[in-house]
């Protein structure tokens, strides 16, 4: 499946292919910035398609790409299971939780999860 804009609750989301290319750079994520300008509100990103220097929150990656959705008023949402991420570093769990409570980034399990919390959001 291609990355697609989908409705989910009532949102125009871009969900994006587990199988597409990896979001490694910043130019990357201007890319699904810009496929989300079809129309969505929201990019949610499976947790196969980032880079790993994405949870290695030294790197500073995973805050650039953050601020690129923000400044672009979009909501990213990363998609699966980052138990293991999380389980290794308490700077990466504090930045998840302390997300999840914000608007413009979210980490959720799965799809249902979105929706949820779209559903609430709403």
């Amino acid at each position: 499946m291609p990355d697609e804009i989908q409705q989910r609750a009532g949102v125009p989301v871009l969900v994006c292919d587990p199988a597409g290319p990896l979001v490694a750079t910043e130019r990357d994520a201007l890319d699904l910035i810009g496929a989300a300008f079809a129309g969505a509100e929201v990019v949610a990103v499976p947790v196969d398609r980032l880079d790993e220097r994405f949870f290695a929150l030294g790197t500073r990656f995973a805050g650039d790409v953050m601020q690129k959705f923000v400044n672009y008023r979009l909501r990213l949402v990363v998609v699966g299971d980052i138990s293991t991420q999380v389980a290794g570093s308490s700077a990466l769990r504090a930045l998840v939780h302390e997300s999840n409570r914000a608007e413009h980034i979210w980490f959720v399990p799965d799809l249902d999860a979105l929706d949820d919390r779209l559903r609430a959001a709403s």
